[in-house]
């Protein structure tokens, strides 16, 4: 699967080249058209990246954060809670100190989580981009 961009800048995936035209997949929709050879350009990305736009951002993102069901148990917990001290995730959840404040950061670094004041003190919310990514896994109309 080879990504192909047209005159426009729009991305597909390179289903089949002949002398005049080639037959390419729109990588989000997967129709499939021939479109004629001058009007495409190869282009320096991997063809399954290209291809894994089909699914939203958002639930890309959750999903390379998420490594594990309690992973997306831990974000599914803070996305239906709202704003969650830091200590009330310690006692309600089997999660160790370590383990929590780990799987706290990597969610901060993809976007998914902000830190907000709890009762005085730190504590974590989901942001709208993990709202969206959470809501279209959950089959939730956004």
């Amino acid at each position: 699967m080879q990504p192909v961009e047209d005159d426009d800048g729009r991305r597909y995936l390179l289903v089949k080249r002949s002398g005049e035209s080639s037959l390419v997949r729109d990588p989000i929709t997967g129709s499939e058209a021939y479109r004629p050879n001058e009007e495409l350009t190869a282009v320096e990305a991997s063809g399954l990246e290209l291809a894994a736009e089909a699914v939203p951002e958002p639930v890309r993102r959750v999903l390379r954060a998420t490594h594990n069901d309690r992973a997306l148990g831990l974000l599914l917990t803070l996305e239906d809670r709202g704003p969650t001290g830091v200590r009330t995730l310690l006692d309600r959840t089997d999660l160790c100190e370590s383990d929590l404040h780990g799987l706290l950061g990597e969610f901060r670094a993809a976007g998914l989580l902000a830190e907000a004041e709890v009762a005085g003190e730190r504590g974590y919310e989901t942001t709208a981009l993990a709202s969206e990514g959470l809501a279209r896994l959950r089959g939730d109309t956004v």
